[in-house]
Parts: C-alpha cells; sequence; structure tokens
C-alpha cells in the first residue's frame, strides 16, 4: 500500500463537500480581523477569532511594528541560539517575567513550538507527563517528541488524576500539563486541586494559558491569577497569537529550570526567531493589557451577555464561562448547515 493511498479518498469527500456548498475551512478574509470582516466581498460579523481584546487593529501597535520593521528588517536570518536573537527579544522576556513575578522567561516562534520545547526538553525516558483528555493538540504532540511515559486522565476528573499519580512511582519525574482555559469549550481548568495534588504527589505543574493570558485574573495574568495561585504555578505558557494580536509563544517561570529549557528546546535552538514586527507588537500588547484594564471588563460583559443570549435561544453552550463559547450541535452535518445558515 502507498502511503498516499488515504489521500484519494480524503480529496474526494473535500471536492464533494466543496461542490455541495458545505466546505468551511481555509477561508480567505480580505481585510483586517476586526469587529467585522470581509469575506468574498461581503461584509460579516466576526465571531471565530482570537482576538479577545481587540488589538489587532491599534494604532499603537500597528505603529511599533512598523518601526520594528524599519529599524531591523522584516526577520532575523537565525535561530535564537545563533544569530537569531535581539534585544527586542530581551526587552519582551524581562517584562514578561516581571508582569508574571517570575525568575524568568523565553519568547518562541509560534504558541505550537513553545509547548513542544518544553515538555520534549523537560521529559526524559524515565520521566511521566500527566495531562488532560482535552489538552491542546500542542501539548499532545510535545508528549509524542519526549521520552517519557504520557497517562491521560478524563477532563477536569481529579479522582482520574489521583488514581493515576498515585501508581507511579515516587522516586520518578512527574509533570503534569493542563490548558488553563480549554480551547474547545472553554471551561477552565480546576488549577486549585490540580495545585493540592501536584504537591501531594511531588510533580511540576505547567499550565498552557494561551487563552487565559489577557483576558483572565484581576490584572490580566490568565487563569492562574484567576485562582490566585501565580506563585504555586511551576511554568505558566501562552501565546502572543490571541490577546497579544501579534505571533510567537512564551513561558515563564523559575531561573533554572527556565535556563535547561533555553538551552535543550529543538523547536527554539532549530527554528528562526520571532520576527521584529511580532516582537515589537507583542511589546506594545502587553502595555495595553497592563494599562487599559476596561478592555477586559468589556469583554466580560460581552462574553456574560452572549452566554445568557444563547441559551435563552436554548443553544448548547457547555460549561463555558469565557468568551470560548462552543454551540453544542452534536451532529456533523447539522453543524455544516448551521455555519452555512450563517
Amino acid at each position: 500500500m502507498d502511503i498516499t493511498d488515504k489521500a484519494q479518498s480524503y480529496y474526494n469527500r473535500v471536492e464533494m463537500a466543496k461542490s455541495m456548498g458545505y466546505y468551511p475551512y481555509f477561508t480567505p478574509i480580505e481585510s483586517v480581523q476586526d469587529r467585522r470582516v470581509k469575506i468574498m466581498g461581503k461584509e460579516v460579523v466576526m465571531i471565530g477569532s482570537n482576538n479577545y481584546l481587540g488589538l489587532t487593529n491599534h494604532p499603537k501597535l500597528k505603529k511599533m511594528a512598523q518601526e520594528a520593521v524599519a529599524k531591523y528588517g522584516t526577520t532575523c536570518s537565525g535561530s535564537r541560539f545563533l544569530n537569531g536573537t535581539l534585544d527586542i527579544h530581551i526587552e519582551l522576556e524581562r517584562k514578561l517575567a516581571e508582569f508574571f513575578d517570575k525568575d524568568e522567561a523565553i519568547v518562541f516562534s509560534t504558541g505550537f513550538q513553545t509547548n513542544l520545547g518544553i515538555i520534549s526538553s523537560l521529559i526524559g525516558k524515565d520521566d511521566y507527563v500527566i495531562i488532560d483528555r482535552e489538552d491542546h493538540a500542542s501539548i499532545v504532540d510535545g508528549c509524542r517528541l519526549s521520552f517519557g511515559t504520557i497517562l491521560k486522565f478524563n477532563h477536569n476528573d481529579m479522582g482520574d488524576l489521583e488514581r493515576i499519580l498515585k501508581e507511579i512511582p515516587v522516586d520518578k519525574g512527574k509533570l503534569i500539563v493542563v490548558d488553563g482555559v480549554f480551547s474547545m469549550e472553554g471551561d477552565l481548568a480546576r488549577l486549585p486541586e490540580i495545585v493540592d495534588l501536584k504537591n501531594k504527589y511531588q510533580a511540576r505543574l505547567l499550565v498552557d494559558d494561551a487563552h487565559g493570558v489577557g483576558v483572565l485574573g484581576e490584572r490580566g495574568r490568565g487563569t492562574c491569577e484567576h485562582f490566585d495561585l501565580l506563585d504555586k504555578i511551576d511554568f505558566i505558557m501562552g501565546t502572543f497569537s490571541k490577546s497579544f494580536a501579534s505571533l510567537g509563544g512564551f513561558v515563564v517561570g523559575d531561573y533554572k529550570p527556565i535556563t535547561y529549557i533555553r538551552h535543550n528546546a529543538r523547536s527554539l535552538i532549530f527554528s528562526a526567531s520571532m520576527v521584529p514586527a511580532s516582537v515589537a507588537s507583542a511589546l506594545g500588547a502587553l502595555e495595553v493589557i497592563k494599562t487599559e484594564p476596561e478592555r477586559r471588563v468589556r469583554l466580560k460583559e460581552i462574553t456574560e451577555r452572549m452566554l445568557n443570549d444563547y441559551k435563552a435561544l436554548g443553544l448548547d453552550t457547555g460549561n463555558s464561562c469565557t468568551p470560548i463559547i462552543p454551540i453544542i450541535i452534536g451532529d456533523d452535518m447539522k453543524t455544516f448547515l448551521f455555519w452555512k445558515k450563517l
């Protein structure tokens, strides 16, 4: 059997969906990602974006990105490990560490690469990584790239998590990895209970807070701040492609493990560094997050109103309490029909 044989049947399905007008993927957008966008010449309301704070068209971010390109050019022409580190990379890392009250930070070119690098560098062949079954794909792939044992617990099931932790030998390294805000259904990880368990069983904890930073917490520091647990979390990971309206990822934590990741994460060492425009716009977004808390207040108001209105219409929004609001249809074809109607 040829490895490309599977492509033919998949291609047929894609072409059939396109011919019927029920192919919702890779839709070209012809305008800035804002409240409204233009698709095929038609203006529509955007309700599927990660642009939580509305910063993609913010004058400050655009100006800083343009100035960075003028000063540094369009790219860095190398990896962070060699010639691809700019002074603004260092500035961004320093400001992120200060923002989260952590020792150190590293920025990566994408959020996906961040999780690949953290997990694959920290987890060795004698270690265990324990993940929620609803964790993001980048966490799953980071685990696959490690040489450790991967164990999954049922979504937000603390009894199942403890059962797994009990079965791991005491002398083995253990890393628990969860989304702060789960990206498919918008519910929160049960961090207070997870922290208790990680302390009880001498594990470390990585929180992927891609959808929490900038959105939750008194100062916008995410799910960990929301639960008043910033000082109890070993590693906080985030991305710049959501609230920061840029591109890239980061991790913050204690000095020694972050230094280890910096020198061992293959997705950092063997990849071109975050481009100047993205670094500069992320720096601008961080300042906006610090100085314009009214954006988070407004976002919360909109989220609560939408949740209430959807439920009033009889729509199933699951357990969401964040701007990620799923409309659970329960049937693929009905979902495509719903999309087509919109």
